[in-house]
């Protein structure tokens, strides 16, 4: 069901309500499942058959006005800047919105700057310079502030990648995305964005994010994002040494970095492939592979990561993905280093964030830990879809 695949829950669910169909739970899971499957049938019926035009090209953004009493920050020429900047986070403390002329005059030049990248980016590290690498945000924007606090803003001195997952269960994803979307504006070739497993229509659909945009803003904002997300790079390779993807690596030996890089990007991640794989697949302590537990991707070894790496001249990968007590990981001997940014992850697991910092001398990983901070009183989980919140 969490994947989308709501025909294939639908029969589960429906074995499972004739065996116990005195059983609530087992009933409302499939009314409700049923009730989504019919939607969507509904709509397919409905769908005029045509070739689509984007919603970047029917946005006007001319004929939005910046109304006399809205009191947050204003793009100056449409630039952002780091005043509004610090503004923007200013007024998403307090719980304010960014108008929406602006916040769509972020994604269209966001979604330029990204469509003119390769899926692969390769990021040079100075010496003398620290760089420092973050997971999965997933929404929760007062700790995202409470990294900036702990290792400084980003600009060109403090270079930021977040490898992800930006969105969906926490319930502050606009304000994160539109926070870390600036960034990249401001800090185009000091800031980095790699696409996360829940930047996609399916997973926003069901945790949130998608529920959150339209009741913030609109259903049209919402497919917007969807076009954008497409075009975040897959993954980052840090001076030729390190390579930086969300999920893992490859249900096959062989894999090259010009594989990654011409990896088409621009569509809904696939369920298998190289793509897939970046965005899903997890590490095991065994050797070989395996399938994995979350039905998408693959689980995969030490001796996977040893071979990846020799046949790239890598030193080691990092990546993001999964909750981690202490907000990360090293595995695979040292060699695959999973680092999770959102602490006390949905107000529920108790655990720490992380984030990597490393200097380009020696590249390597320095870790730094912190507990969750406060935030308002909107639970996790607040915008998902109806089935989503049945699972407590």
């Amino acid at each position: 069901m969490a994947l989308g695949k709501t025909k294939l829950a639908l029969k589960d669910y429906e074995t499972v309500f004739k065996a116990r169909p005195n059983d609530k739970d087992a009933k409302l899971k499939f009314n409700e499942c049923s009730k989504i499957v019919r939607q969507q049938a509904f709509e397919r019926a409905i769908a005029v058959d045509t070739v689509k035009k984007s919603v970047s090209e029917s946005i006007n953004i001319d004929s939005m006005a910046v109304e006399s009493t809205y009191t947050g920050p204003h793009l100056v020429n449409g630039r952002v800047t780091l005043e509004f900047m610090q503004e923007l986070m200013d007024a998403y403390k307090d719980q304010k919105k960014l108008h929406r002329k602006y916040a769509f005059q972020i994604l269209l030049e966001v979604a330029e700057l990204f469509k003119a990248q390769p899926s692969l980016i390769d990021v040079t590290i100075p010496e003398d310079s620290k760089f420092t690498v973050c997971g999965d945000i997933h929404g929760q924007f007062y700790d995202l502030m409470n990294i900036f606090k702990l290792n400084g803003l980003p600009s060109t001195e403090n270079p930021f990648l977040f490898n992800g997952d930006f969105v969906d269960r926490g319930s502050f994803s606009v304000e994160c995305i539109f926070t870390l979307f600036g960034f990249k504006l401001l800090y185009p070739n000091h800031f980095f964005m790699a696409r996360g497993n829940h930047e996609s229509q399916t997973m926003n659909q069901m945790y949130g994010f998608e529920g959150e945009v339209k009741s913030k803003y609109s259903s049209q904002m919402a497919e917007l994002f969807t076009e954008v997300y497409n075009w975040l790079p897959l993954c980052h390779c840090l001076n030729q040494r390190v390579l930086v993807m969300h999920g893992g690596l490859f249900s096959r030996d062989g894999i090259t970095l010009e594989d990654i890089r011409i990896t088409d990007r621009n569509r809904q991640p696939p369920e298998e492939g190289i793509m897939c794989e970046l965005l899903w697949s997890d590490p095991q302590p065994m050797k070989g592979r395996s399938p994995s537990k979350r039905g998408v991707g693959i689980q995969f070894g030490p001796d996977v990561t040893a071979r990846f790496l020799e046949h790239n001249h890598l030193d080691y990968i990092v990546r993001s993905h999964e909750v981690k007590s202490d907000g990360y990981e090293e595995a695979h001997d040292g060699k695959c280093i999973t680092v999770f940014s959102a602490p006390n992850y949905c107000d529920t697991m108790g655990n720490k964030g992380a984030f990597i910092t490393m200097n380009g001398k020696d590249m390597k990983p320095h870790f730094t830990t912190y507990e969750a901070v406060p935030h308002p009183d909107v639970k996790p989980m607040a915008y998902a879809n109806s089935m989503m919140s049945l699972f407590g």
